[in-house]
């Protein structure tokens, strides 16, 4: 029944389509480092993320995986944090807000759920065709620190358009 629910819901918010939105592409590029911003109102939280996910990186805050698209783009939007960072988002539900800050546009994607993986599954980053999602990665479990062994997922769908532009536009 839950499963079911969970497909209507799904479905109805996929089927909101995005319009496209001409992005000038030459703003698609880390300045002095960081991306773009990262807000998630249920939790307070507010970050910079910075282009990479390595060591270095994610030493400082989140980042953004290379590999994927930028916010406002067709695909997946990856973004991967240390644990400490992101040691309240299990709290987080499904329909929570996460907003990503651009200095060409403030995307909002609404939380479709949540997973436990294996360290070296990458298809959690795989984006559906015609699709803006947004997927977040940390280690599990969050107490761990480095002896994290698992990766915990969220999986978001972009809700909006840009809208305002932000402040530090």
């Amino acid at each position: 029944m839950q499963q079911n629910l969970d497909r209507e819901w799904l479905g109805e918010v996929a089927a909101r389509p995005a319009p496209p939105a001409a992005i000038d592409p030459g703003l698609q590029h880390p300045i002095n480092g960081i991306d773009f911003a990262i807000r998630v109102p249920r939790l307070g939280y507010f970050a910079a993320v910075r282009e990479g996910v390595d060591r270095a990186h994610l030493y400082s805050g989140p980042g953004h995986y290379p590999t994927t698209v930028w916010p406002g783009s067709v695909g997946v939007v990856g973004v991967a944090a240390h644990n400490v960072y992101w040691i309240n988002f299990p709290q987080l539900q499904r329909g929570d807000e996460i907003d990503l800050e651009t200095r060409y546009g403030v995307y909002r994607y609404r939380i479709t759920g949540s997973r436990i993986v294996n360290p070296d599954d990458r298809t959690v980053l795989v984006p559906g065709l015609n699709s803006y999602r947004l997927t977040l990665t940390t280690c599990w479990p969050l107490w761990a620190g480095a002896f994290a062994t698992q990766r915990y997922v969220i999986f978001a769908i972009q809700v909006s358009p840009a809208t305002v532009l932000p402040a530090f536009a």
